[in-house]
Parts: C-alpha cells; sequence; structure tokens
C-alpha cells in the first residue's frame, strides 16, 4: 500500500476494486429494471388470454408501484441505521424472487400476480435506496457527476432486454418462461457481497473512524492511517424522516422532481406497448419489437445526459428533461391518430420523448443523494422512491381510469384515453421542469456533506491524487 497521506480521502486514488463495484451496480441496474418493465410484455399477453379488464390489468401494473412505495419508507431508515451493502443485497434478492416466482402461478391468477409484483417493487425500492447512496458516497467528489450518471445508463438495457427478449422468447418459451428469467439478480447479489465494501462516509457518519479507515484501505489500497479523515462526531446524530423537512425546498425538489418523471416515464412503458399493439392491429411480440426502438433512444439519450451533466451541471440537465418530456407527449397525445409513411406519430413522439422522460433519469437518479447529508441519504433516496412509487401507479392508473376501469382493453376504447392521458403525462414532465426552476439545487462539483446539507469542506479544485498501488 501507499504510505502518501493527503488532506482528503477523496482524493484517493481510484482502483480496480472501485471501477469493479461501479460495473457491479451498473449491471445490478440492468437486471433488476428488467424483473420491472417485463410486466408489459406479460401483461400484453395475459390481458387478452385471461379475459382482463382495464382495472385488472392496471392493478397487475401498478402493483410493483405499492410495493416500491412501501419498500422505499421501510429501507431509508434502515439503510441509515444499518448502513448500505447489506440491505442493497436483500432488496436484489426479494426483487429477483418475486419476479421469478411468478413462472410459477397457476392460470388466470392475476391475484397472485399483482402480490408477487409488489414484491418485486419492494424489493427494487429497497436496493435503491441503499445502493444509490453507497455508490454515491464511494465515488470520489472529480468523478461523481459522470460516473454516478453512467451508471443510470445501462438500466436502459434492462428496458431493451425486456422488448429483445420479449420478441424473441415469448414464441418459444411463453410467458412463463419469460418470467422465470427473473431470478437472475441473485447472481449480482452474491458479487455484491464479495467485492463491494460498506461506505466509508456513512461510517463516518456513525461516528465508526477504524471501520470507515478499513474501508477506504480496501477500496483505494492506500494506508488508511495516513488519510487525514473529519474529526467524528461526539456522538452520532439521531436521524428522522421529519428532518427531511427541515429544508422545505430539497424536500419539495426531490418529491416533484421523481413523482412528475416517473408517472411520465412508467406510463410510457408499461401502457405503450398495449397502446401500439392496438393501433397498429399486432400482436404483443411485434409490439415488443416496434418498443425496441423507443428503448434504444433512452439508452443513448442517458449516456448524452451524463456527459452533459458533467459540462453544464444537474439543474439546467433537470430542466431540458422536464420541458423536453412535456413537448414529446403532448405531440403525442395530439397526433396519436395520425401516421406518416405508415408509421404512427404517436410512436415517433414516444421514440424522441425517450430522449428526455427515460434519458433524464441518468441526472436524476443520484440526485437525492447528493443534495442531502450521508446521515438523511438513504431517507432522501427513500422520499425519491416514494415519490417514484407513486408515479408509477399514476401513469399506468391514469390511461386505465380515462377508458373506464370497468371497460375492456380493445382499440376504441384505448384510442378515445390516448389524448387526455398522454396530456396528463405531458402536464407531469411539465411539473419536473418548473420544480427544476423554481427550486433547483446545483449539486455537481460540491463535496457530499456527512451532517448538514452543506458540504463539511467547499468545493474546490481536487487535492492531487495518492500514488496508485505499483
Amino acid at each position: 500500500m501507499s504510505n502518501a497521506a493527503t488532506g482528503d480521502f477523496d482524493a484517493a486514488p481510484v482502483t480496480p476494486r472501485f471501477w469493479a463495484s461501479i460495473v457491479i451496480f451498473m449491471l445490478t441496474g440492468v437486471v433488476d429494471f428488467f424483473d420491472f418493465f417485463v410486466v408489459a410484455f406479460l401483461v400484453a399477453v395475459l390481458a387478452p388470454q385471461w379475459h382482463l379488464t382495464f382495472g385488472q390489468t392496471s392493478i397487475m401494473l401498478l402493483s410493483a408501484g405499492v410495493g416500491a412505495m412501501v419498500g422505499a419508507v421501510a429501507w431509508g431508515a434502515l439503510a441509515d441505521r444499518f448502513g448500505r451493502k447489506l440491505l442493497s443485497i436483500l432488496g436484489v434478492v426479494i426483487c429477483a424472487v418475486g419476479s421469478g416466482s411468478i413462472a410459477f402461478i397457476p392460470d388466470n391468477a392475476w391475484v397472485l400476480f399483482c402480490v408477487l409484483r409488489f414484491f418485486v417493487g419492494f424489493g427494487l425500492a429497497a436496493a435503491a435506496t441503499a445502493g444509490v447512496p453507497l455508490m454515491v458516497e464511494m465515488t470520489p467528489t472529480r468523478y461523481r457527476t459522470l460516473l454516478t450518471s453512467l451508471a443510470a445508463v445501462p438500466v436502459t438495457l434492462g428496458i431493451l432486454s425486456a422488448s429483445i427478449l420479449s420478441a424473441l422468447l415469448l414464441p418459444t418459451l411463453g410467458w412463463r418462461g419469460l418470467a422465470a428469467l427473473g431470478f437472475l439478480p441473485i447472481v449480482l447479489a452474491l458479487l455484491t457481497l464479495v467485492v463491494v465494501p460498506e461506505s466509508a462516509r456513512w461510517l463516518l457518519s456513525r461516528g465508526r473512524t477504524s471501520a470507515a479507515r478499513r474501508a477506504i484501505g480496501r477500496l483505494h489500497r492506500v494506508d488508511a492511517d495516513t488519510v487525514v479523515l473529519p474529526p467524528p462526531p461526539a456522538t452520532a446524530p439521531a436521524a428522522r424522516f421529519r428532518d427531511l423537512l427541515a429544508e422545505p425546498r430539497r424536500f419539495w425538489l426531490v418529491t416533484l422532481t421523481f413523482l412528475g418523471a416517473s408517472a411520465a416515464n412508467y406510463g410510457v412503458f408499461l401502457w405503450g406497448p398495449t397502446i401500439v399493439a392496438l393501433l397498429l392491429g399486432v400482436g404483443a411480440t411485434d409490439a415488443a419489437h416496434v418498443f425496441v426502438y423507443v428503448g434504444l433512444a433512452g439508452m443513448v439519450a442517458r449516456a448524452g445526459f451524463a456527459l452533459l451533466a458533467q459540462r453544464i451541471g444537474r439543474r439546467p440537465c433537470g430542466q431540458i428533461m422536464g420541458y423536453g418530456t412535456a413537448i414529446a407527449l403532448a405531440l403525442a397525445a395530439i397526433f396519436h391518430d395520425a401516421f406518416i409513411g405508415g408509421v404512427p406519430v404517436f410512436l415517433i413522439c414516444l421514440v424522441v420523448g425517450a430522449i428526455f422522460f427515460d434519458g433524464g433519469f441518468a441526472n436524476l437518479a443520484p440526485y437525492p443523494a447528493e443534495i442531502y447529508p450521508v446521515r438523511l441519504s438513504a431517507r432522501a433516496v427513500g422520499l425519491s422512491q416514494f415519490a417514484n412509487g407513486i408515479g408509477k401507479i399514476l401513469g399506468p392508473l391514469c390511461l386505465a381510469l380515462i377508458a373506464g376501469a370497468d371497460n375492456y382493453v380493445v382499440p376504441k376504447a384505448t384510442a378515445d384515453a390516448v389524448l387526455p392521458a398522454f396530456l396528463f403525462l405531458a402536464a407531469c414532465g411539465l411539473m419536473v421542469g418548473l420544480a427544476y426552476s423554481l427550486l433547483g439545487i446545483e449539486s455537481h462539483g460540491k463535496p457530499v456533506a456527512l451532517f448538514n446539507t452543506e458540504p463539511e469542506a467547499p468545493a474546490a479544485q481536487p487535492a492531487p491524487a495518492l500514488p496508485a498501488h505499483p
């Protein structure tokens, strides 16, 4: 190990273990979001087979959102108290078991389907509530905006792989075989257990200086005894969810941005395949092929937003996300019944809109863990996931309520509901843009605070990096 000292472990060199941890975070996001979004294609198959109404299919789609809300509240407090690593692993396992077990339910058991989807959302929220702070806190400030945003790019591969694998496997394996792939995240949970260390910043916030030094030594391969750490608190400050309200600006900024962005994103991705299938008069497999383009647009845009955030900051990128979403989905609503060269304008608008409502999540996802101090970080991400869960409900539910929950999923009922439903989703995007404009806080380039909402040290040029291990 290097014996060089530094005034701030934030300037320590990055190592293969650090990069391996980042890759594990990325891959976990891919498979977790595959588990979440594959339900859109399962429902597209099961709705006609099981003769389901709009109300029943909506409950199947939104049950994971309810689970996410419960998980966000419960696991946010646990992760701030007991640490990031173990709870993120438990969340991934719960999500995987809930998703894969759907393959074994009886036919027409849509209620059991909803129960298992509840645990998918519960586990996904738990993994995010603990995992996002862990990634933000372990990443040096000089790289944080770029790397934590780039970590959200492969998540779109989860959406894209749901489309691709649905198109490829539904004809051969059927919906049960597709659902069984939900067990895959368990492999990554085991890798996290072996490779990823606990957050040194969380350990410091709890006054566990010796454990923090060991975590720094493992992650950065330096002699941690030579690293100058912030003085530990006399006692670890107690944290409560109500502490998030101490600064209403941050509370409402997190709540409104995640609520609006989630409603727009999940509304499109969970209802989009069904609407496209009905507008084009094709089956679920063909709709899955078509929706690949929406997923590709979102994935490329996430990389673009990650680079843009590093250049211009979080707040301007959030404004671009919100206002771009509003315009694209408003156009999708107004021109939903128009075609250009046989291609629905609705689909074109969704592809363009994915640049904003999906791509912008690369900038949004790490935001709560950056603007709140470490002692409240998991609770802040829990707040964002709670708002995210409400959005997961509002997005799918809005079309069902407008179309009539007792109506069956048929072309005329769906087409009549597209205009008002997608204008509602456009309004959600507008809310995101306004929240960033009126309440936005710039976190780019600022060190993560341990105890207070202001950084413990001023944002400055990083200290020279410690020598890497030979």
